[in-house]
């Protein structure tokens, strides 16, 4: 006879880039071990793998998760990590007066939301006529991301190419990012000034991420601070 199987919760969830309603359950033992063997590894591209494989088997929708932007992936592992393990968390925060003392403090994973800049927006107008639509990154491009804030330009040309949606000169003429190469992308990057080069940067500086505001005292200073936690790593 074989063993009863036992029927999981479901939840619903709204997607931040496109309202969508999704459905999901908790991820279960077998999840958490595919999450624990990727934490051991250290490997960023193993873990972003590893947060892939987990939403694709607790996501109850027919959805494509590598397609989702990196913020979206972010939001959703969140949940699903709260409605599997709780919804608070306990971490340590660097207090801000000493940049030295860590100071223990417990999160509502729940009361995290994404937050979008005012200003923010994926159209870059390069010149009177010619602008570029931008694609956020997604998760198979994430560890690259983080590398936007080294010096090193040919992995910051090479991530942003990625993101490049579409290329426009004037009303007419469209050229779509999936028909152009990574060779031609990074050429036409690279003839940008430095000023609509920023422009494309200010992108990714300001598009939507998992953000939240803490506050903390020192107990050696006995300070009292506000901390911004950004990304899902900042919570675990």
């Amino acid at each position: 006879m074989a063993l009863p199987k036992i029927n999981n919760p479901t939840y619903e969830l709204i997607l931040p880039s496109t309202d969508e309603v999704i459905k999901y359950r908790p991820f279960l033992v077998k999840e958490e071990k595919i999450l624990l063997i990727a934490q051991e590894s250290r490997d960023a591209n193993q873990i972003s793998q590893a947060i892939l494989q987990v939403l694709n088997n607790c996501i109850l929708n027919e959805k494509n998760i590598n397609d989702l932007p990196t913020f979206d992936i972010e939001y959703i592992f969140l949940n699903v990590r709260a409605k599997s393990v709780g919804e608070t968390v306990k971490i340590k925060v660097k207090a801000p007066d000493d940049k030295d003392t860590f100071v223990e403090t417990e999160i509502d994973l729940t009361k995290i939301n994404v937050h979008v800049d005012d200003d923010h927006t994926n159209k870059i107008q390069l010149t009177k006529d010619m602008g570029m639509i931008m694609s956020y990154p997604k998760m198979n491009t994430f560890s690259e991301l983080e590398k936007l804030e080294t010096n090193d330009y040919d992995t910051i040309l090479a991530v942003t190419g990625k993101c490049i949606h579409q290329i426009y000169n004037g009303k007419d003429t469209v050229y779509d990012a999936e028909d152009v190469s990574d060779k031609e992308k990074i050429e036409f990057l690279e003839n940008l000034t430095q000023e609509q080069f920023m422009k494309i940067q200010k992108f990714f500086t300001t598009m939507p991420r998992l953000k939240h505001e803490v506050k903390i005292k020192n107990p050696n200073t006995k300070k009292e601070s506000k901390v911004v936690l950004e990304g899902l790593r900042s919570f675990f």
